[in-house]
């Protein structure tokens, strides 16, 4: 067993643009001056007045033009998925789970002394220890799966069988990461506006890290200070205090949160992801939009041929566009209208790459209101074909829960109690978002490629929106499905193809792996 380590959050300023809170006025004088306005410009008397007018009456955008590249170490998942990922408006590049293996336990600690503390640091390293087991239990299934479909055959260069060894070690971790504590550390470059780095300041205690928060975005702010006081001496508010904090004020689950999961889990209905609402009059909604778009009549443009027209690839080349233009095409535009509201159920570790398609938002829960006694996770299908990874699986799903009740049970706040839940533990939220941003996240997430959990959630909605509006969803799929007798190579993802003609088949073709 490995040595257990942790340290506090490291948080370092990449980069800041010169004189943010000038930058700011000058912005503001911008609006009311024929010309644009530059920050030497800026005086004394108008750092006191216009931007505290400007800020107070809540015309914030000139606060946005101003941002700061952070780089930050030493951060639990659970912090970033509860907090620093919850939202919108952001930028991140993160260490990847799924193929960086972790080999030394490392996580956040909070403050815990005592027995507390050594029940936290055991629960850490025994989850460790069966992720390395797991690691090498499940790479000869992937080896196993992987030689079929790279076509590894005995006469195959060292140099191609050492490439398809690598990628079935990886498949191993990254099935294998389900059982890492959610305390597990990660590093970020991470890139936000001046006016975010306010609203991220006033909101530390929401959401279910405030100690940590405190600790990061407190060292975040103190690094812009050094680099211009004014930025937050002459602007800004406090945080909000935890007893204002109208979450706070909510009800506790009488019965922890499990009655709650077995409601949520019976309207699923087996599914990872149920259609709850949707825009009845989607397709002619759409096809109303393209007609006011380019000014045309239903005699010029009727329904069918003004969705075919957005939709279909190969009259729409923006639908296989690799930059996503959407949000710039006066065509695609017209898919904005029609929203969908989905019901789902993800790991932790799934969610977190699920929440990265922000513009299709989710009601996510608090944990520390959803806790639940007994262990409520998701399994791998690879586990699940495994008998002795499921045993390894299981025990330590137990071990997790064990350790995370015996700690609330020496009185630790459950905020500092639920680090030591796994990346396994089952989400339950619901998500939404416009035909326009669930066409491009569907089109990403139905590759083989994608996370298995994501891949289900977006096969699952894919084919209940295609029974509503089959019209509107004759044309989803992977890039490849989309590309196919369009342009070439069908496959985005080069070296990393998974192996399966996905077109000859889509949604019929089977993913192994």
């Amino acid at each position: 067993m490995s040595a257990f380590t942790t340290a506090p959050p490291r948080v370092t300023l990449l980069s800041a643009p010169v004189a943010p809170y000038d930058g700011a006025i000058a912005a503001a004088r911008t609006c009311y001056s024929p010309r644009v306005i530059t920050r030497d410009e800026v005086t004394e008397r108008q750092r006191d007045s216009i931007g505290p007018l400007t800020f107070e009456g809540g015309h914030h955008t000139v606060f946005q033009h101003a941002h700061f590249e952070f780089g930050l170490e030493n951060v639990s998942r659970q912090f970033v998925w509860s907090f620093l990922h919850a939202y919108p408006f952001y930028n991140s590049e993160q260490s990847s789970q799924r193929y960086v293996k972790l080999r030394e336990p490392r996580a956040f600690m909070p403050p815990l002394e005592g027995e507390a503390r050594d029940v936290f640091e055991q629960a850490v390293l025994r989850a460790w220890d069966a992720y390395a087991e797991l690691s090498a239990l499940l790479k000869d299934d992937a080896w196993a799966i992987l030689k079929e479909l790279r076509y590894v055959r005995p006469t195959n260069s060292p140099a191609r069988l050492a490439t398809v060894e690598r990628e079935a070690e990886k498949k191993a971790i990254e099935t294998a990461r389900y059982v890492i504590p959610i305390a597990a550390f990660t590093s970020m470059v991470h890139t936000v506006s001046g006016l975010v780095l306010h609203r991220l300041h006033r909101m530390m205690n929401t959401a279910d890290t405030p100690y940590e928060a405190r600790m990061v975005i407190g060292a975040m702010v103190d690094l812009v200070r050094e680099v211009d006081p004014l930025f937050f001496e002459k602007v800004g508010l406090a945080m909000l205090e935890q007893e204002r904090l109208p979450e706070l004020a909510m009800p506790r689950p009488t019965e922890s949160g499990d009655a709650f999961a077995r409601e949520f889990d019976r309207r699923l209905g087996g599914r990872v992801s149920r259609l709850r609402d949707w825009s009845a009059g989607a397709e002619r909604v759409v096809a109303d939009a393209v007609r006011a778009t380019f000014g045309l009549t239903t005699a010029e443009l009727s329904d069918h041929e003004a969705i075919d027209r957005v939709m279909n690839p190969a009259r729409n080349p923006y639908r296989i566009d690799m930059l996503n233009v959407s949000h710039h095409s006066p065509l695609m535009r017209s898919l904005n209208h029609p929203s969908y509201v989905f019901e789902k159920r993800l790991s932790h570790t799934a969610d977190s790459q699920d929440q990265r398609h922000r513009m299709v938002p989710a009601s996510r829960p608090m944990l520390t209101f959803a806790d639940t006694r007994e262990p409520d996770v998701i399994t791998p299908r690879l586990i699940r074909q495994n008998s002795a990874a499921e045993a390894v699986y299981h025990r330590a799903m137990a071990d997790a829960w064990t350790a995370k009740n015996r700690l609330l049970s020496l009185g630790v706040p459950l905020e500092f109690a639920l680090y030591v839940l796994p990346n396994a533990k089952a989400l339950r939220m619901v998500e939404s978002g416009s035909f326009l941003s669930l066409q491009h996240k569907w089109t990403l997430r139905t590759c083989f490629n994608a996370q298995e959990e994501i891949y289900l959630a977006s096969m699952d909605e894919i084919s209940q929106v295609q029974a509503v509006h089959p019209q509107l969803a004759r044309h989803l799929g992977p890039p490849c499905v989309l590309r196919n007798r369009i342009v070439s190579p069908r496959c985005t993802e080069g070296t990393h193809f998974c192996g399966v003609p996905v077109w000859q088949s889509f949604p019929h073709a089977e993913r192994r792996l």
